[in-house]
């Protein structure tokens, strides 16, 4: 069984040299190689201070991928043209083995948590973990894996990466609204509701926008609640608005690059705020 996986790794790997393409190599948590596992923790046993059993996987996983990279060098692949990828389900597990597999190769790394799961929960794990990597250096591609619900597109696993990257001032992919979470001083929801409407309306504009002008997807829009936050964050961004809390007289100043140039009122405030962003758009960014 053994040498006929390595023949069919051979195979592979010389596809990959005929059509010039790189080739990732990925060994999984739930998969190790049984022999050189039962070694390293027989090893283990026999040593003054035995690790634990999970410190002893997570060497594992890192010398097969190693061995692999090296196997793959043998039959022809050069070092620029491998990506390593070591999936784990676990946080901690996941960022102990990239942290050392970066201290011993210089190989492409690709991040991923497998089986993170549903929902908040794939999400949440998936951005801690990745997060803490890509923020030291770490991870030169990613992939969010989480579990659709049924009948669901995975274009969330897209969406989410995409969010990661962009959080971290890593990658620009669409432009960024700030708003705040609501207090005892925005007893009314139009703020979260008018936050949304923009964020879809530059989501829906951003396949055109993206095609005509340069730079677009850095884009950062304001909508904040009341007169406490709202001038000052609106004041950080491209383009702000600060609508009225509790209390607060009905009018919105509008910000653009820290100066308010306008106040909205009334019904006209949603579409008079599509015409400021559009605007925006076509007079700061250079034609394609």
């Amino acid at each position: 069984f053994g040498r006929k996986k390595d023949e069919q790794f051979r195979a592979i790997v010389e596809a990959a040299i005929y059509y010039k393409k790189p080739i990732r190599i990925g060994v999984n948590w739930g998969s190790l190689d049984p022999v050189l596992s039962q070694a390293r923790m027989d090893e283990n046993a026999r040593a003054p201070e035995p690790r634990s059993t999970q410190a002893v996987l997570r060497s594992v996983l890192v010398e097969s991928a190693l061995q692999s990279a090296e196997l793959a060098r043998t039959y022809g692949v050069t070092e620029d043209k491998i990506v390593l990828s070591c999936k784990t389900s676990g946080v901690q597990d996941l960022i102990a083995v990239y942290q050392a597999l970066a201290a011993r190769c210089n190989y492409a790394l690709h991040l991923g948590l497998t089986e993170a799961g549903m929902g908040e929960k794939g999400i949440v794990a998936s951005s801690v973990a990745m997060g803490i990597l890509l923020q030291a250096g770490i991870g030169d591609t990613i992939r969010t894996s989480l579990t659709p619900a049924p009948g669901a597109s995975r274009t969330e696993e897209v969406l989410v990466s995409q969010q990661i990257l962009q959080s971290l001032g890593l990658r620009a992919f669409t432009p960024e609204v700030i708003s705040c979470p609501g207090c005892g001083r925005t007893t009314s929801v139009y703020f979260r509701a008018l936050a949304e409407k923009l964020t879809h309306f530059m989501r829906m504009r951003m396949p055109i926008w993206r095609e005509q002008y340069r730079g677009v997807e850095e884009l950062r829009l304001a909508v904040m609640g009341c007169v406490v936050n709202g001038p000052g964050e609106s004041k950080q961004a491209n383009i702000g608005i600060s609508l009225p809390g509790t209390g607060e007289l009905p009018v919105a100043p509008v910000y653009i690059e820290g100066q308010k140039v306008m106040t909205l009122r009334g019904a006209q405030l949603e579409s008079q705020m599509y015409e400021v962003i559009e605007n925006y758009v076509t007079q700061h960014y250079a034609k394609k």
